[in-house]
C-alpha cells in the first residue's frame, strides 16, 4: 500500500503554498466563528432564566380574601433551599406583617410558607420572596393579595434580577474559569501518563490546577451576595460563610476545594518522581511501573470526585432519573476534560517544538476518540432528559443554545477528522524514512569505516602543514617587526643588536605560538571572568538554538499541519466551553415547556355577540402614574374568550407599564377570584388568549396597575356574561 505523503505535489514550494493557504482559511473561518459567538455569548447569557417557577400561591396573586389568611403560601416548580427571611409580607404601608419565619410545607422542597400576625385590616398586601433553586440558581419574585377590599400601597416590590450585575458577571466569569481548570487539568495529566511529558504540559496541568482552585474559592465567597441579591461589599462578610456552607453548592465547592489539596500532592508525583530519569533504564522502568498504578486509580478517583461536585450541585441533580443522570454528568465531564485538555496539551507541545513520537499522538488520538463516543452517548442522554421534544429545541431558551452546541461539537469532530489524517501521513512518512535511512545505513556501512580513516589520515596531515606554515609565518612577522623598530646602526655595534633582536623576535614568537604570551591571561581569561559577557554569550545561544528548533518544527511539513488543525480545534473548544457553561446556567427546555401554560384555543365563534369592552381610568400618585385602561372580553360567553387590555395616557396615547394584572370574580357563585396571565404584544397592548368563564353573570374585574417600582393602584369594575 503507498504512503499517503506520496499524495503530496512534486516540489516543495508547491506544499508549503498549499498547505499555508489550507491554514490561514482553516484559522480564519474559526476566527471568525470564535467572534460571531463571543458576541453572542455576551447579549445571550446576560441573564440566566430561573430554574424553580412560582406555580401558584395561596392567597392568589391579584386575589381578594374576605378575612385575613394565617399564612402565605408558595409552590415552585422544582425544590427550593430557603432561608429565614425568604418571604416577606408587606402591608399598604410598607410594614413587615409576617412572623420571620419560612418553612417548608409538611417538608416538601417545593414549597415554601410564612405566617402572618393576627388581626391584620383591610387592604392590599404584598409578598415578596426569594429563594435558591436546587440546581445553585437564585431565583426571586413578588406578588399581591387584598382582604376585604383593594387598596392603594406604598410598599416597595423588588424588580429585577434576583443578584446584582456585579455579583453575577463575577459569578459567571468563575463558574467558566472552573469549567476551563477542569479541563486544563484533567487532559493535561492524562496526556502526561499516557501519551508524553514535557515542560509545556506541567504548565497546562498545573495552570489548570491553580485556574480552577482559585475560580472555586471565588465562587464560595460569592456565593452569599449571589444568593442574596447583595453588592460585591458582601464578599466581605465571612460570617455568611457558615450559612453558604451548610447549602448543598456550598458543601460542593469545599469538597471541590479539600480534593483540589490532594490532587496537588499528584502534580508533584506525576512530573516530579514519574517522568524523572536517572540514566538507569532498568531500575526507571521499574520504578514507573511501580508508580503507573497508584497513578492511574489516584487520578482516576479524583477526577471522578471532582466531576462529582458539579454533578451533585446543577441540572443533574433534579429533575427526573437523578440517579442514573449524575453518574452520567460525571462521565460527561471527565470526557470533556480529557478530550479539550488533551488538545490544548498537544497544541502546546507541537507549539514548542517538543520531539513527540508518531505512537504518542496515535495514542492520544485513540483516546481522543473514545472521549468524543462517551460524549456522544452521554450527550443524548442529557439533552433528552432536559429538552424533553422536538419543539422544544427551538422554542425554548434551553433547547436554541443546545442546538449551538451540537454545531460547535459537529465542527470540532470535523476539524478531529483533518487532524486524525495529519496522524496518518505523520506515521507513514516517518516509518519509510525510517526504513530507507536503516537499508542506506546497512548498504554502506563497509565504505563507511574506510572513508571515516582516509579522512582521519588526511585531517592529521592537513593540520601539520597548516601548523608548521603559521609558526613559519609568526617568526618572520615578529622578525621584521623587531628590525623595523630597531634604530639605525653601523659597523659591529649593529650586528650585535640585531642578533639579539632576532633571538628575542624568535623567542615572542615561540611564546605567542604556545599561547603562554603575555597576551593569553589578559585576552581569554577576562572575557571567561566577566559575568554579563558570559550571559550574554548564554542568552545568544539560547536564541540560536530557539531559532533552530523553530526552524526544524517548521520545515516538517507533517507536523506542522498537525499542529495548525490541533490548534483551529482548540479555538473552538474554548467557544464551545462557554457554550457549555451558559447551558448550565439556563432553565432547561423539559422545565420551560412545563410550565408553559396550556396550548391557546381560539373562543367560540358560533355566536354573533358583540365583545364587552369597560373603560377604567387609573392614578397611582404621580403625574406620570395617570392614564385609561380598556378591557375588553370577545365574545363574553360562558366557556373560552379572548381578553386584552389597552392602556394609554391622558391624551390617548399607548403607554407601556411595568406590570398588568387581572382577575374575575363572581361572587354571587363564590367563583373566583380567577387570575388570568396577560402577555405583552405591543406599546400597551397586553393578551389572553384563553379565558375560561365558567357561567354567565355579573362578574367583578380587578385590574391592577403599577407605573414604578412602588406606585401601583387596583381598581374593580363590574362585567357582565351573557347566557
Amino acid at each position: 500500500m503507498p504512503s499517503l505523503t506520496s499524495l503530496a505535489p512534486a516540489g516543495p514550494t508547491a506544499t508549503r503554498t498549499r498547505t499555508t493557504a489550507t491554514a490561514r482559511r482553516l484559522m480564519a473561518v474559526c476566527g471568525t466563528l470564535l467572534a460571531a459567538l463571543l458576541c453572542a455569548l455576551s447579549v445571550g447569557a446576560s441573564s440566566a432564566s430561573a430554574h424553580a417557577a412560582l406555580t401558584s400561591t395561596d392567597p392568589a396573586d391579584g386575589s381578594v380574601v374576605k378575612t385575613a389568611p394565617r399564612e402565605v403560601t408558595l409552590n415552585f416548580s422544582e425544590g427550593v433551599l430557603l432561608s429565614g427571611d425568604s418571604v416577606r409580607v408587606l402591608d399598604p404601608k410598607g410594614k413587615r406583617v409576617d412572623t420571620g419565619k419560612t418553612a417548608h410545607v409538611d417538608g416538601k422542597s417545593s414549597t415554601a410558607a410564612a405566617g402572618l400576625h393576627s388581626g391584620l385590616p383591610d387592604g392590599t398586601y404584598t409578598v415578596a420572596w426569594k429563594a435558591v433553586s436546587e440546581d445553585s440558581h437564585p431565583v426571586s419574585g413578588a406578588f399581591t393579595f387584598s382582604i376585604g377590599a383593594p387598596s392603594k400601597t406604598e410598599a416597595k416590590v423588588p424588580t429585577g434580577e434576583a443578584s446584582d450585575s456585579t455579583v453575577s458577571t463575577l459569578y459567571g466569569i468563575g463558574r467558566y474559569a472552573a469549567y476551563g481548570g477542569f479541563a486544563a487539568l484533567v487532559g493535561g495529566c492524562v496526556f502526561a501518563g499516557v501519551c508524553r511529558s514535557s515542560r509545556p504540559v506541567r504548565k497546562i496541568a498545573v495552570g489548570g490546577w491553580v485556574t480552577v482552585f482559585t475560580a472555586s474559592l471565588l465562587l464560595l465567597l460569592l456565593r452569599g451576595p449571589y444568593t442574596d441579591g447583595e453588592g460585591i461589599g458582601g464578599i466581605l462578610d465571612l460570617g455568611r460563610l457558615g450559612d453558604v456552607l451548610s447549602t448543598k453548592p456550598g458543601a460542593a465547592l469545599l469538597s471541590r476545594l479539600l480534593l483540589l489539596g490532594a490532587a496537588a500532592v499528584f502534580l508533584a508525583v506525576l512530573f516530579g518522581s514519574y517522568t524523572r530519569r536517572t540514566g538507569e533504564g532498568e531500575a526507571d522502568a521499574r520504578r514507573r511501573q511501580d508508580l503507573a498504578f497508584g497513578l492511574g486509580f489516584g487520578g482516576t478517583v479524583m477526577a471522578v470526585g471532582l466531576a462529582a461536585t458539579w454533578a451533585m450541585a446543577e441540572h443533574a441533580s433534579v429533575g427526573l432519573q437523578r440517579q442514573l443522570a449524575m453518574p452520567v454528568d460525571v462521565i460527561h465531564l471527565i470526557a470533556v476534560g480529557v478530550w479539550l485538555g488533551g488538545l490544548a496539551s498537544l497544541a502546546v507541545t507541537l507549539r514548542a517544538g517538543e520531539p513527540i513520537g508518531r505512537a504518542a499522538v496515535r495514542r492520544f488520538s485513540r483516546l481522543a476518540f473514545g472521549s468524543v463516543v462517551a460524549l456522544v452517548v452521554t450527550g443524548l442522554y442529557q439533552s433528552w432528559r432536559q429538552v424533553g421534544s422536538w419543539g422544544a429545541l427551538t422554542d425554548t431558551e434551553y433547547g436554541r443554545w443546545l442546538l449551538v452546541k451540537v454545531g460547535l461539537v459537529a465542527v470540532l469532530v470535523g476539524i478531529a477528522a483533518v487532524s486524525r489524517r495529519w496522524t496518518g501521513r505523520l506515521t507513514d512518512g516517518t516509518e519509510a524514512a525510517e526504513a530507507e535511512a536503516d537499508a542506506e545505513a546497512k548498504a554502506g556501512s563497509d565504505a563507511e569505516t574506510d572513508v571515516e580513516a582516509t579522512a582521519d589520515t588526511a585531517k592529521a596531515e592537513t593540520k601539520a602543514k597548516a601548523e608548521t606554515k603559521a609558526k613559519a609565518e609568526t617568526k618572520a612577522g615578529a622578525k621584521a617587526a623587531v628590525k623595523a623598530a630597531r634604530p639605525v646602526r653601523t659597523g659591529a655595534a649593529d650586528a650585535a643588536v640585531g642578533n639579539l633582536a632576532d633571538a628575542s623576535a624568535d623567542a615572542s614568537a615561540d611564546d605567542a605560538e604556545s599561547g603562554d604570551g603575555p597576551g593569553d591571561d589578559s585576552g581569554t581569561g577576562a572575557a571567561d571572568d566577566d559575568p554579563v559577557r558570559t550571559a550574554q554569550l548564554a542568552r545568544q545561544r539560547a536564541a540560536k538554538d530557539k531559532t533552530a528548533t523553530l526552524r526544524e518544527r517548521d520545515a516538517d511539513r507533517e507536523r506542522s499541519g498537525l499542529r495548525r488543525s490541533v490548534l483551529a480545534e482548540t479555538i473552538v473548544a474554548v467557544v464551545l466551553l462557554a457554550v457549555a457553561t451558559v447551558l448550565s446556567g439556563t432553565q432547561p427546555g423539559r422545565a420551560e415547556t412545563e410550565q408553559a401554560s396550556a396550548p391557546a384555543r381560539t373562543p367560540g365563534d358560533q355566536l354573533n355577540v358583540d365583545p364587552v369592552s369597560v373603560l377604567i381610568p387609573y392614578n397611582t400618585g404621580p403625574k406620570s402614574g395617570r392614564g385609561k385602561a380598556v378591557v375588553m372580553i370577545e365574545p363574553a360567553l360562558p366557556g373560552d374568550n379572548a381578553l386584552h387590555v389597552f392602556t394609554t395616557d391622558l391624551a390617548d396615547r399607548p403607554v407601556d407599564v411595568p406590570e398588568v394584572k387581572l382577575s374575575l370574580t363572581l361572587k354571587g357563585k363564590g367563583i373566583g377570584p380567577l387570575r388570568i396571565p396577560l402577555e405583552r404584544l405591543s406599546t400597551g397592548h397586553w393578551s389572553a388568549k384563553t379565558v375560561q368563564l365558567p357561567m354567565a353573570g355579573t362578574w367583578q374585574l380587578s385590574l391592577t396597575v403599577r407605573t414604578s417600582d412602588i406606585d401601583q393602584v387596583t381598581e374593580t369594575r363590574n362585567v357582565k356574561v351573557a347566557q
